[in-house]
Protein backbone atom coordinates (compact mmCIF):
# COMPACT_ATOMS: atom_id res chain seq x y z
CA UNK A 1 0.00 0.00 0.00
CA UNK A 2 2.70 1.97 0.96
CA UNK A 3 4.05 1.91 -2.59
CA UNK A 4 1.04 2.58 -3.99
CA UNK A 5 0.45 5.99 -2.13
CA UNK A 6 3.99 6.98 -3.42
CA UNK A 7 2.41 6.65 -7.13
CA UNK A 8 -0.25 8.57 -5.81
CA UNK A 9 1.85 11.22 -4.64
CA UNK A 10 3.77 11.39 -7.64
CA UNK A 11 0.36 11.23 -10.02
CA UNK A 12 -0.44 14.31 -7.64
CA UNK A 13 2.75 16.19 -8.72
CA UNK A 14 2.32 15.30 -12.02
CA UNK A 15 -1.06 16.68 -12.45
CA UNK A 16 -0.26 19.90 -10.01
CA UNK A 17 2.40 20.52 -13.21
CA UNK A 18 0.14 19.88 -16.15
CA UNK A 19 -2.17 22.13 -14.63
CA UNK A 20 -0.03 25.48 -13.71
CA UNK A 21 0.77 25.21 -17.80
CA UNK A 22 -2.35 25.24 -18.47
CA UNK A 23 -3.17 28.41 -16.28
CA UNK A 24 -1.21 30.07 -19.21
CA UNK A 25 -3.77 28.48 -21.87
CA UNK A 26 -6.29 30.67 -20.57
CA UNK A 27 -3.52 34.05 -20.57
CA UNK A 28 -2.77 32.97 -24.18
CA UNK A 29 -6.29 33.22 -25.51
CA UNK A 30 -7.16 36.48 -23.24
CA UNK A 31 -4.68 38.10 -25.58
CA UNK A 32 -5.09 36.25 -28.91
CA UNK A 33 -8.95 37.51 -28.63
CA UNK A 34 -8.28 41.03 -27.16
CA UNK A 35 -5.62 41.36 -30.71
CA UNK A 36 -7.76 39.65 -33.51
CA UNK A 37 -10.92 41.91 -31.79
CA UNK A 38 -8.81 44.91 -32.32
CA UNK A 39 -6.77 43.93 -35.85
CA UNK A 40 -10.71 43.23 -37.36
CA UNK A 41 -12.52 46.40 -35.39
CA UNK A 42 -9.12 48.74 -36.40
CA UNK A 43 -7.90 47.51 -40.07
CA UNK A 44 -11.11 45.79 -41.08
CA UNK A 45 -9.28 42.22 -41.06
CA UNK A 46 -10.61 38.89 -40.29
CA UNK A 47 -8.57 35.53 -39.71
CA UNK A 48 -10.47 32.01 -39.44
CA UNK A 49 -7.31 31.16 -37.77
CA UNK A 50 -7.20 33.44 -34.95
CA UNK A 51 -11.00 32.46 -34.36
CA UNK A 52 -9.95 28.89 -33.89
CA UNK A 53 -6.85 29.07 -32.17
CA UNK A 54 -9.71 31.03 -29.38
CA UNK A 55 -11.52 27.80 -29.20
CA UNK A 56 -8.73 25.18 -29.38
CA UNK A 57 -7.30 26.67 -26.13
CA UNK A 58 -10.92 26.71 -24.84
CA UNK A 59 -10.47 23.40 -25.28
CA UNK A 60 -7.05 22.51 -24.20
CA UNK A 61 -7.95 24.24 -21.25
CA UNK A 62 -11.33 22.37 -20.45
CA UNK A 63 -10.18 18.89 -21.27
CA UNK A 64 -6.30 18.83 -20.32
CA UNK A 65 -7.84 20.67 -17.03
CA UNK A 66 -9.71 18.17 -16.23
CA UNK A 67 -7.61 16.55 -14.09
CA UNK A 68 -6.25 19.21 -11.92
CA UNK A 69 -9.80 20.41 -11.25
CA UNK A 70 -10.16 16.71 -9.93
CA UNK A 71 -7.02 16.67 -7.42
CA UNK A 72 -8.81 20.19 -6.10
CA UNK A 73 -11.78 18.55 -5.91
CA UNK A 74 -13.58 21.06 -7.85
CA UNK A 75 -15.83 18.87 -9.61
CA UNK A 76 -19.75 19.04 -9.23
CA UNK A 77 -20.59 16.67 -6.54
CA UNK A 78 -24.27 15.59 -6.07
CA UNK A 79 -24.06 14.82 -2.35
CA UNK A 80 -27.86 15.96 -1.31
CA UNK A 81 -27.84 12.02 -0.25
CA UNK A 82 -24.22 10.90 0.53
CA UNK A 83 -23.55 13.81 2.65
CA UNK A 84 -26.06 12.06 5.37
CA UNK A 85 -23.84 9.82 5.48
CA UNK A 86 -20.55 8.78 7.33
CA UNK A 87 -17.27 9.92 6.23
CA UNK A 88 -16.22 6.65 5.57
CA UNK A 89 -19.40 4.95 4.04
CA UNK A 90 -18.71 8.39 1.85
CA UNK A 91 -15.96 7.58 0.88
CA UNK A 92 -16.55 4.00 0.08
CA UNK A 93 -19.16 5.65 -2.44
CA UNK A 94 -16.84 7.39 -3.79
CA UNK A 95 -14.58 4.37 -4.50
CA UNK A 96 -17.22 2.84 -5.81
CA UNK A 97 -17.82 5.88 -8.56
CA UNK A 98 -14.22 5.68 -9.68
CA UNK A 99 -14.36 1.99 -10.46
CA UNK A 100 -17.67 1.99 -11.84
CA UNK A 101 -18.60 5.20 -13.60
CA UNK A 102 -15.15 7.20 -13.77
CA UNK A 103 -12.88 4.55 -15.23
CA UNK A 104 -15.25 2.84 -17.83
CA UNK A 105 -16.14 6.44 -18.86
CA UNK A 106 -12.71 7.41 -19.66
CA UNK A 107 -11.82 4.37 -21.46
CA UNK A 108 -15.23 4.26 -23.82
CA UNK A 109 -14.09 7.97 -24.78
CA UNK A 110 -10.71 7.34 -25.52
CA UNK A 111 -11.15 4.25 -27.08
CA UNK A 112 -14.19 5.91 -29.36
CA UNK A 113 -12.03 8.80 -30.48
CA UNK A 114 -8.58 7.77 -31.00
CA UNK A 115 -9.19 6.21 -34.50
CA UNK A 116 -10.78 9.90 -35.55
CA UNK A 117 -7.29 11.52 -34.54
CA UNK A 118 -5.64 8.93 -36.35
CA UNK A 119 -7.81 9.08 -39.13
CA UNK A 120 -7.45 13.43 -39.38
CA UNK A 121 -3.83 13.01 -38.89
CA UNK A 122 -2.97 10.78 -41.69
CA UNK A 123 -5.76 12.23 -44.30
CA UNK A 124 -3.93 16.06 -43.09
CA UNK A 125 -7.70 16.83 -42.48
CA UNK A 126 -8.51 20.64 -42.39
CA UNK A 127 -10.66 23.30 -40.95
CA UNK A 128 -14.21 23.70 -43.55
CA UNK A 129 -13.55 27.59 -43.07
CA UNK A 130 -10.59 29.01 -45.64
CA UNK A 131 -7.51 29.81 -43.79
CA UNK A 132 -8.49 27.43 -40.74
CA UNK A 133 -6.23 25.14 -38.71
CA UNK A 134 -5.59 21.11 -38.88
CA UNK A 135 -7.87 19.36 -37.29
CA UNK A 136 -6.41 16.71 -35.49
CA UNK A 137 -4.88 18.31 -32.81
CA UNK A 138 -7.96 19.57 -31.69
CA UNK A 139 -9.18 15.68 -31.54
CA UNK A 140 -5.98 14.53 -29.84
CA UNK A 141 -7.24 17.09 -26.60
CA UNK A 142 -10.22 14.32 -26.33
CA UNK A 143 -7.95 11.24 -25.75
CA UNK A 144 -5.02 12.86 -24.03
CA UNK A 145 -7.59 15.17 -21.50
CA UNK A 146 -9.28 11.80 -20.99
CA UNK A 147 -6.41 9.84 -20.05
CA UNK A 148 -5.06 12.11 -17.61
CA UNK A 149 -8.45 12.62 -16.26
CA UNK A 150 -8.23 8.68 -15.82
CA UNK A 151 -5.00 8.55 -14.11
CA UNK A 152 -5.77 11.09 -11.27
CA UNK A 153 -9.17 8.86 -10.64
CA UNK A 154 -6.51 6.41 -10.18
CA UNK A 155 -4.65 8.60 -7.87
CA UNK A 156 -7.86 9.41 -5.94
CA UNK A 157 -8.85 5.52 -5.68
CA UNK A 158 -5.52 4.64 -3.79
CA UNK A 159 -5.85 8.20 -1.40
CA UNK A 160 -9.29 6.95 -0.83
CA UNK A 161 -8.36 3.20 0.13
CA UNK A 162 -5.46 4.52 2.18
CA UNK A 163 -7.91 6.81 3.80
CA UNK A 164 -9.99 3.70 4.64
CA UNK A 165 -6.99 2.30 6.15
CA UNK A 166 -5.56 5.03 8.10
CA UNK A 167 -2.29 5.62 5.94
CA UNK A 168 -3.73 9.10 4.05
CA UNK A 169 -5.72 12.10 5.38
CA UNK A 170 -8.76 12.70 4.19
CA UNK A 171 -8.55 13.15 0.31
CA UNK A 172 -12.23 14.74 0.03
CA UNK A 173 -10.41 17.99 1.60
CA UNK A 174 -10.19 20.55 -0.67
CA UNK A 175 -6.36 21.52 -0.52
CA UNK A 176 -6.87 24.82 -2.66
CA UNK A 177 -9.35 27.32 -2.11
CA UNK A 178 -7.98 29.89 -4.55
CA UNK A 179 -9.75 30.98 -7.98
CA UNK A 180 -8.34 29.77 -11.17
CA UNK A 181 -7.66 33.42 -12.04
CA UNK A 182 -6.05 34.23 -8.57
CA UNK A 183 -3.92 31.34 -9.15
CA UNK A 184 -3.08 32.71 -12.91
CA UNK A 185 -2.45 35.92 -11.12
CA UNK A 186 0.07 34.46 -9.47
CA UNK A 187 2.04 32.53 -11.74
CA UNK A 188 2.23 35.60 -13.82
CA UNK A 189 4.20 37.72 -10.60
CA UNK A 190 5.90 34.93 -10.23
CA UNK A 191 7.63 35.00 -13.86
CA UNK A 192 7.47 38.98 -13.78
CA UNK A 193 5.07 39.37 -16.36
CA UNK A 194 4.30 43.07 -17.32
CA UNK A 195 1.91 44.87 -14.70
CA UNK A 196 -0.94 45.27 -16.94
CA UNK A 197 -1.25 41.91 -17.91
CA UNK A 198 -1.29 41.28 -13.74
CA UNK A 199 -3.90 44.07 -13.62
CA UNK A 200 -6.33 43.01 -16.19
CA UNK A 201 -6.33 39.33 -14.74
CA UNK A 202 -7.10 41.20 -11.10
CA UNK A 203 -9.83 42.98 -12.79
CA UNK A 204 -11.69 39.85 -14.48
CA UNK A 205 -11.33 38.13 -11.13
CA UNK A 206 -13.38 40.83 -8.80
CA UNK A 207 -16.05 40.77 -11.83
CA UNK A 208 -16.49 37.14 -11.42
CA UNK A 209 -16.31 37.77 -7.54
CA UNK A 210 -18.81 40.45 -8.29
CA UNK A 211 -21.31 38.37 -10.15
CA UNK A 212 -21.21 35.88 -7.63
CA UNK A 213 -22.18 38.09 -4.91
CA UNK A 214 -25.05 39.33 -7.28
CA UNK A 215 -26.07 36.01 -7.88
CA UNK A 216 -25.83 35.19 -4.27
CA UNK A 217 -28.41 37.83 -3.47
CA UNK A 218 -31.00 36.77 -5.65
Amino acid sequence: MQGLISLSRFIDGFTERVGKTVLWLVLAAVVISAINAIVRKTLNIGSNAFLEIQWYLFSAVFLIGSSYTMLRQGHVKIDVVVSRFSKRTQTMVECFGIVAFLFPFCFKVITLTWPLVVQAFTTGEMSENAGGLMRWPVYALVPLGFSLLWLQGLSELIKRIGFLNGLCADPSHVTQDKSAEEELAEEIRKHQVAPEVVTAVQQSDDMVADLKNEVDKK
